[in-house]
């Protein structure tokens, strides 16, 4: 088997010591070759070669951006027959995908997992999110694997991003205190988003949407936080959205999610289980993000969910 190691040196829990443990186990079972990425989309374009080599394994060794990135280089031409199968040993500060997955967050249980998958021949079908966003000067297609979104959440990513880029570490901490910061912004503006599903009218007047491919939608530290828990990678998507973000309506939401595991109701709430495609437009351009990466602002982007898109090492 021909595998490629995609590492992301800067991913928060990706050491290089931890790079070399993960190599040299990897070595043993396969014929492998090592990326380390030094720009924005270097996985991406080290797996979509990885493709065009004929490699049988891509392995992403990083945070949820790192696997972003490798999905969508091994999708960069479209779901097609004998595309690489996708392994995971998680690096970053989330993880999301791999702990929806069911694998290990520490990356030397991680690993051994991997190479139990590769020995014995053991790996799943999972569905994969589709964005295709325009206006507002962004024309993009972006897969994604965990979650996407517009309003609210794009405004914290956004603004997180920002923080990054100042040094500042993401943590937690600093998505909370951000969001809270975003929140009072948000509630000052009208609602704008027309959102669209199969088989109904328009839902006008939203505030935000959160799009799920699978459960849970992300975690904060060990919590998992559940939007559409019977959203999976078996399934169509899941859809959040709010009408109103008035602060007994938020607050109700948010305390629910933090309690329980999730299901949450209300009258405020649009929320659909296994729907084929979800449509946001809005007549102002509004933020996007996919798997927590900060696309750009978009008026009109459409989210489809793709059986089956990607195999992945489990």
């Amino acid at each position: 088997m021909r595998a490629l190691l995609v590492v992301n040196p800067q991913a928060t829990a990706t050491t290089p010591a931890g790079r070399d443990v993960l190599a040299h186990a990897l070595a043993s079972d396969v014929k492998l070759d090592i990326v380390e990425t030094d720009y924005r989309g270097h996985a991406a374009d080290a797996a979509a070669q990885a493709v065009v080599d004929g490699y049988d394994l891509v392995v992403a060794h990083g945070g949820d951006g790192t696997v972003n990135e490798v999905v969508n280089g091994v999708l960069r031409e479209g779901v097609r027959p004998g595309q690489p199968m996708l392994g995971v040993v998680p690096g970053g500060s989330a993880n999301v995908f791999a702990g929806a997955l069911g694998l290990p967050r520490d990356p030397v249980e991680a690993t051994y997992r991997l190479l139990q998958a590769i020995e014995h021949g053991t790996s799943r079908k999972v569905s994969v999110g589709h964005v295709s966003a325009t206006g507002a000067g962004l024309d993009h297609d972006r897969w994604f694997t965990f979650n996407a979104g517009v309003g609210w959440d794009a405004d914290v990513v956004a603004a997180v991003e920002q923080q990054r880029a100042k040094g500042r570490q993401a943590s937690p901490t600093l998505y909370a205190r951000t969001a809270l910061t975003s929140y009072f912004t948000q509630r000052r503006q009208p609602p704008t988003l027309t959102v669209q599903i199969p088989d109904e009218p328009p839902f006008e007047d939203v505030r935000l949407a959160f799009i799920s491919n699978t459960d849970p939608w992300t975690y904060l530290g060990d919590k998992a936080i559940r939007l559409n828990p019977s959203t999976s990678f078996d399934g169509g998507l899941g859809l959040f959205g709010l009408h109103g973000m008035g602060l007994p309506t938020v607050l109700r939401y948010v305390a629910h999610l933090l309690a329980t595991d999730g299901n949450p109701k209300g009258g405020n709430l649009l929320r659909r289980d296994d729907v084929e495609f979800v449509r946001v437009t809005s007549p102002e351009a509004v933020n996007l993000q996919v798997d927590g990466d900060l696309l750009g602002a978009c008026t009109e982007v459409e989210f489809t969910g793709v059986p089956g898109a990607l195999t992945v090492a489990v």
